[in-house]
């Protein structure tokens, strides 16, 4: 299906109250650049030039603008209710009295059509931090050592399920418990189970 018929369709699918909203958001959008090109992403119309530029969406009891950019922009009309993900949101839309003016929402649209033709990038996404790499201890590695077989399943396992026996076992609060861990680790590793596996459904 052509893009523009699936925008037309979004809209007309739309709760009553929204469908002039979007229209007339999307008549100012094409008003900014007439070189504006519409799509369909995450099932909601995405305005683009030069990458993304502004999106609405449309619920059941309120419609939503923003901008792909938002955080970037100068905001000089405090428009944005939230910056979140780095895209600035209009907040909720439920009538026209919502909207600001329309020469300051294509002043907007204008501003971010001048970001993505200035190659102006938002930030990367700060990287989550590593988990530590895992250290299996001495102790348990001897007694896996001493049952080839149950070795043999632990370095097959991945690394989340070593590191639920490793921390099974380095939480135990007394040697005498964390030795019958040891012993009930190694019996069920050689049985090829996972640390929890009394709760995997069958």
């Amino acid at each position: 299906m052509h893009t523009i018929v699936q925008v037309d369709q979004y809209i007309i699918n739309s709760a009553e109250f929204a469908i002039p909203i979007l229209e007339h958001l999307r008549n100012l959008v094409h008003k900014a650049d007439a070189r504006i090109e519409e799509k369909m992403k995450w099932s909601m119309p995405f305005f683009e030039l030069k990458g993304p530029v502004c999106h609405f969406a449309s619920f059941k009891n309120h419609c939503a603008f923003g901008f792909w950019k938002g955080s970037l922009m100068k905001d000089e009309y405090n428009l944005f209710k939230d910056r979140s993900n780095a895209m600035g949101s209009l907040g909720k839309i439920t009538s026209f009295k919502d909207l600001p003016a329309d020469e300051i929402l294509i002043a907007y649209i204008i501003e971010a059509i001048k970001l993505n033709e200035d190659g102006i990038k938002l930030p990367p996404k700060p990287k989550a931090p590593e988990k530590p790499s895992l250290v299996v201890p001495k102790y348990f590695i001897d007694a896996l050592q001493e049952d080839p077989k149950a070795l043999g399943v632990f370095q097959n396992f991945s690394e989340s399920n070593k590191r639920e026996y490793v921390n099974w076992l380095e939480e135990a609060k007394t040697e005498a418990t964390k030795q019958k861990r040891l012993d009930t680790a190694v019996e069920w590793i050689g049985e090829g189970k996972p640390r929890m596996w009394k709760y995997i459904k069958k």
